[in-house]
């Protein structure tokens, strides 16, 4: 077991289950995952073999067919994974967000209807608060819900969608203006709908369209794509929660897990990009000795295990965070904030390392080097955490004066 990013604390249970995965990794993903990456090729049988083991269902109560885990050991899964494969962390990651939203947020029939089979991994979850003309910023949603008797009728585009394709399930967030009069603030207007289709792209149900995967520099095999909603009808009881207003609140508590994500994501390319710098340190040779043994290659070792291991630390102090019910937005968002720069710092580190063949397509550091761009901006920019965390630091330390 490699010295780097361990994690105190961790029960048999969690030990036995990181174990079971990081085998899963070594054997099934890393062997294949540069082939498929080049293909863009969504990965069946690697998907398949996550839902064999339950992973689908980790964090989902046990009284609904889940494993009941915490969002420590979900990161610390994701980290291992992401270190496989970004791509396939990114298959479910969504579908953990949306499955805590229900667990938070849902009734008691939305629990009972959806927790079983995702659960179990027969539906996916994806969701969906982009849009074409906004980035980080919610509050300029136009996407909108109207009640129409018992039904409420969507209509908007949305963008970025990831599992847009694969999914079953997607949460989206719109405006719903109905019971909110004219002036309400934006984020108290904005409501979560639950929306069940076939998975596939076209029309996926009368109203809703996916089109085709958006062609993406790296993070490929996984599918992004767009949603447009065009007259799509839902009934009232696919409402997260039953009550309009609350899909804004309902959404960044969802967020904040996916910060999580993205941090063990950071952290476990990070992790294999240091993996591959040092092998490689110590099989080239130059100057009649491994370039491992030239001081200029040991410093930028040094360097990325320092920043492999505080990345971690951050990531496991977010998650627990949140397990212990705190909020946990001001440790999220510095973790993700510090895991993603520091994964992109390592990767680059590491491909300087492999010199020219760092810029084959033979050699994987290649594909790590495209994958870390997109934990830069996912989930929210360096830019949008550091508003988080100094907004935040100026709560905690308010001035007296």
């Amino acid at each position: 077991m490699a010295r780097l990013a361990q994690t105190a604390g961790l029960t048999d249970v969690q030990q036995e289950i990181l174990s079971t995965v990081r085998d899963f990794v070594d054997k099934e993903i890393i062997p294949v995952a540069t082939e498929l990456e080049h293909r863009d090729e969504y990965p069946q049988a690697i998907v398949d073999g996550l839902k064999e083991l339950g992973l689908f269902g980790l964090m989902i109560p046990e009284e609904y067919g889940g494993l009941g885990e915490s969002l420590l050991t979900y990161a610390l899964c994701v980290e291992e994974i992401a270190r496989g494969w970004m791509s396939v962390s990114g298959i479910i990651n969504t579908h953990f967000i949306v499955a805590y939203m229900l667990k938070q947020h849902g009734t008691q029939e939305q629990k009972d209807h959806f927790l079983p089979r995702m659960a179990a991994g027969d539906i996916r979850g994806a969701f969906s608060m982009s849009e074409p003309a906004l980035g980080s910023d919610v509050s300029a949603i136009t996407s909108k819900a109207v009640k129409d008797g018992d039904e409420y009728v969507l209509n908007g585009q949305k963008m970025w969608l990831t599992n847009g394709g694969t999914s079953s399930l997607v949460a989206v967030l719109v405006r719903s203006d109905e019971g909110h009069p004219e002036g309400t603030a934006p984020h108290k207007s904005m409501t979560t709908f639950l929306i069940e289709k076939e998975p596939g792209f076209g029309e996926v149900r009368p109203g809703l369209t996916i089109p085709g995967k958006i062609d993406k520099m790296g993070y490929k095999g996984v599918d992004t794509t767009e949603l447009i909603m065009d007259g799509l009808r839902l009934p009232a009881d696919r409402v997260l929660g039953g009550v309009t207003g609350r899909g804004f609140y309902q959404m960044m508590d969802g967020v904040e897990v996916g910060r999580v994500n993205v941090a063990a994501r950071g952290c476990g390319v990070a992790q294999r990009a240091f993996e591959l710098g040092v092998g490689y340190a110590q099989q080239r040779q130059t100057f009649g000795k491994p370039i491992a043994q030239h001081q200029a290659i040991q410093f930028k070792l040094a360097e990325m295990a320092t920043k492999v291991e505080a990345a971690h630390a951050m990531m496991v102090n977010a998650a627990r965070k949140k397990d212990s019910g705190e909020r946990n937005d001001l440790e999220a968002g510095m973790a993700k904030y510090l895991a993603s720069e520091y994964c992109k710092e390592v990767v680059e580190d590491a491909f300087r390392i492999h010199g020219g063949y760092g810029f084959s397509k033979e050699y994987e550091i290649e594909r790590l080097y495209r994958e870390a761009p997109m934990l830069l901006i996912g989930e929210g920019t360096a830019e949008i955490q550091k508003m988080i965390i100094g907004r935040r630091l100026l709560e905690e330390y308010r001035f007296q004066g």
